[in-house]
């Protein structure tokens, strides 16, 4: 009986292991054999040509894996019959030059092996290379991702965290998300580059209180030079500054520095100094920037595998912003 038993739970083991993903670093070893020199070739010329790909590769990777996984979904563009995630609101200011990559990499990659590599895994490797290429740490990626087969904005609210949320909102949000306090922010970290536009941060330097013009925790230098900087923000919605004031194109452990100075940009970079349950953590990376990498590294890691899709559940797309078929 006890062998029967142990035989069953064996097998029930087994299929649950089957089941799993099954992602590796050489997924596409035989394949696609020259996938890696091919995306950096094209990371690299791109990034060159224009040095906020990084930065902008980043922040669409993370809003593709925080709205039902790294599914590229991001990616798709709406059509008469759907309006697709990279028109809801908040991803509105997403920037081209991150889409203009994977779009860049999606047909070189075709060219050398059709119907192969996802979107998916293009944006993973793409965000990795970017982060490695401007200073940050080297991490492992793994590859199998299928594309999703569903992208509407109608999912995205809710699903990504928002500048005005207070240390327990985004506390709360990241922990349904699956990341622990550390994590979160270890993943903040990753405003050491880019930058935000001014309306994102408008409310600390304009008409802050009816005691204050400013927000008073912000550094009086930074604010007035901010105040100039977004001065016609209403009218010219294109106006921004960096994250990182002082590093702002390299991946480092400056902007922890920053915020205890009042130099962070947003408000939801500035609360992690002011809570005793992130702070710690804002001390630690602001001083040991080898902690920082490490830490970050993992969270990447475990950030690019956040519900991904593998076999049935999705395809290989031949467009990166479309769909194989039409959904309606």
């Amino acid at each position: 009986m006890a062998f029967s038993f142990f035989v069953v739970l064996l097998l029930f083991l087994s299929g649950v292991s089957s089941s799993e993903p099954k992602l590796n670093a050489k997924y596409y070893q035989k394949s696609c054999p020259n996938l890696e020199r091919i995306m950096q070739d094209v990371v690299t010329t791109k990034q060159i040509n224009n040095p906020t790909t990084a930065a902008g590769t980043l922040r669409l990777f993370f809003h593709d894996c925080m709205v039902h996984g790294c599914d590229a979904s991001v990616l798709i563009s709406s059509n008469a019959f759907n309006k697709a995630e990279r028109d809801a609101d908040i991803n509105l200011s997403l920037p081209g030059d991150a889409f203009d990559l994977v779009i860049r990499a999606k047909t070189s990659l075709e060219l050398n092996c059709p119907g192969v590599v996802s979107c998916a895994d293009i944006l993973a490797m793409a965000t990795r290379d970017l982060i490695t290429m401007v200073g940050g740490p080297y991490y492992e990626v793994r590859m199998g991702r299928k594309d999703g087969l569903i992208s509407q904005a109608s999912r995205v609210e809710g699903n990504l965290p928002k500048v005005n949320m207070t240390i327990d909102q985004l506390i709360t949000f990241f922990a349904a998300k699956g990341f622990n306090i550390q994590e979160m922010v270890a993943l903040s970290g990753g405003h050491t580059i880019g930058f935000s536009h001014c309306n994102e941060f408008s409310d600390r330097i304009f008409n802050f209180s009816s005691a204050s013009e400013v927000d008073p925790s912000l550094n009086p230098k930074f604010a007035a030079a901010l105040k100039k900087v977004c001065a016609n923000f209403q009218r010219d919605t294109g106006m921004s500054a960096f994250n990182d004031v002082m590093t702002p194109n390299k991946f480092d452990n400056m902007y922890y520095q920053n915020l205890p100075r009042g130099l962070g940009l947003l408000r939801s970079d500035h609360v992690l100094v002011t809570d005793p349950r992130t702070k710690p953590f804002v001390e630690l990376y602001a001083t040991n920037y080898k902690a920082f990498f490490t830490d970050f590294a993992r969270a990447m890691e475990k950030l690019s595998l956040r519900d991904i899709k593998t076999d049935q559940e999705g395809e290989v797309r031949h467009r990166c912003d479309s769909f194989n078929s039409i959904k309606t």
